[in-house]
């Protein structure tokens, strides 16, 4: 391992700014979860469930978004792409707060959609700053950067709410957010290299074609000139539907087998990482140590950091399905946990694999897809996240309601573990198909 790694690339003014600016980017929306709930239960006096349903539409919003948002980058730059996000933020969670539930629901939807695309971003512009080796050592430290601010984040949402002062928090939160999005405008990182210099136009060819039909029979030429607008037609129906079908292709020839099999992963991690959050809010909640969980999520996330720390001073990448592989069956064993210390103690077994998993997804991606559509293919990155996030959560509860507490850790980690050997059995299959062509 090499630890100079972090050393030298911090030493990157654009790389060591990017991160920076990511960092503080994500903290309010990282405050804006809790910050909801609360101000749904406390403030409305709505019960869990709906703030689930809110959190849950938010969520949708978001997956929806993101791919867009980041084909927008793609196409007319992170400037014009930023625009409708800066101005949202604002204006939605300053609405938000001062609504009615029924109107509060649809407002989320749209603040999920049109989300400040931080995270795309971030990976997309450090796919460009950090080639080669040093991508590994990047996403390494965003993931932990990332990490940070969920220590950071919702603890902080979580003691304005409780004092009373939702409103103002989400307000903030909003405003907070613009304000990064304009720093970010003003920064402008790159989401592409540099194309290089044709030097030389390419010339036009042209081409003659011969008057084949000139000397054919008279009655074949009226023939012919009577079908001529039919077979205009015909021929220029043609080309649109060739046109058509080439565009299509051309637009998704970057959504091959491998980078689906990433976007598995990353739905796969969501899943097994918010069916954790809510495992452990149900066991200690269970035992009556409500007041304890930020003793597990500091032993979870820290675990985390150190993971990060030590996957970004590797000299090789490790495949990201073997690592939510591990991820999950370590996951398992947080149901024999009997009291805070020990779920403590248990939560650093798969935290050490959190950030590595994150940050070799994000590493895969891209390097399969080329820079002209990595904006679009980080964005579905990270609607394949938001969807395992939005799938874990109730997956767990429901076992959790079942059964008891414990089963939610068991119910995630074997989803976790049985899509990864599925994953695993297909790349398997592949490869014997392409060795035998």
């Amino acid at each position: 391992m090499n630890f100079a790694l972090y050393r030298e690339l911090l030493s990157v003014r654009p790389i060591r700014r990017l991160l920076l600016v990511g960092m503080i980017a994500r903290i309010p929306h990282s405050a804006a979860g809790v910050l909801l709930t609360l101000h749904i239960v406390l403030t409305l006096g709505q019960g869990y469930a709906a703030a689930g349903a809110a959190a849950a539409v938010m969520t949708i919003g978001i997956a929806v978004g993101a791919p867009w948002r980041g084909r927008r980058v793609d196409t007319v730059g992170l400037r014009k792409a930023l625009i409708p996000s800066v101005i949202s933020e604002t204006v939605i969670w300053s609405v938000v707060p001062h609504v009615s539930y029924e109107v509060l629901l649809p407002l989320v939807f749209v603040g999920g959609l049109l989300t400040l695309p931080i995270f795309s971003v971030v990976r997309q512009s450090l796919g460009v700053l950090a080639p080669g080796e040093q991508r590994r050592t990047a996403f390494a430290l965003d993931a932990i950067a990332t990490e940070l601010v969920f220590m950071i984040g919702p603890a902080v949402g979580a003691v304005v709410a409780t004092s009373g002062q939702s409103v103002l928090g989400l307000t903030v939160v909003g405003v907070a957010t613009s304000v990064s999005g304009l720093f970010l405008m003003w920064f402008n990182p790159p989401t592409r290299s540099a194309a290089p210099d044709a030097g030389l136009e390419a010339e036009e060819l042209e081409c003659a074609e011969g008057a084949v039909v000139a000397a054919a029979p008279a009655h074949l030429q009226e023939a012919a000139a009577e079908l001529a607008p039919l077979a205009a037609a015909a021929e220029e129906r043609r080309q649109r539907v060739s046109g058509l079908r080439h565009r299509v292709s051309r637009n998704f020839s970057w959504f091959t087998a491998a980078v689906a099999s990433v976007f598995a992963v990353a739905a796969g991690a969501g899943m097994v990482l918010s069916g954790t959050d809510v495992g452990i809010v149900a066991a200690l909640q269970s035992g009556g140590h409500e007041a304890e969980i930020g003793i597990v999520f500091l032993f979870w996330c820290a675990a985390s950091v150190v993971g990060g720390l030590l996957y970004g001073a590797m000299h090789r990448p490790i495949s990201p399905i073997f690592l939510l592989l591990g991820m999950s069956a370590l996951t398992i064993p947080m149901a024999f946990a009997t009291d805070t210390w020990t779920l403590s103690l248990l939560a650093l077994l798969p935290g050490l694999l959190c950030a590595p998993v994150l940050s070799a997804a994000s590493e895969k991606v891209a390097e399969l897809v080329d820079e002209s559509r990595r904006g679009e293919a980080m964005g579905w990155y990270g609607s394949s996240l938001t969807g395992g996030v939005a799938l874990g959560a109730p997956l767990a509860g429901l076992f959790i309601d079942v059964i008891g507490p414990s089963a939610g850790f068991v119910s995630v980690g074997l989803a976790g573990v049985a899509l990864c050997l599925v994953g695993l059995v297909l790349q398997r299959a592949r490869r014997r198909r392409l060795a035998a062509a």
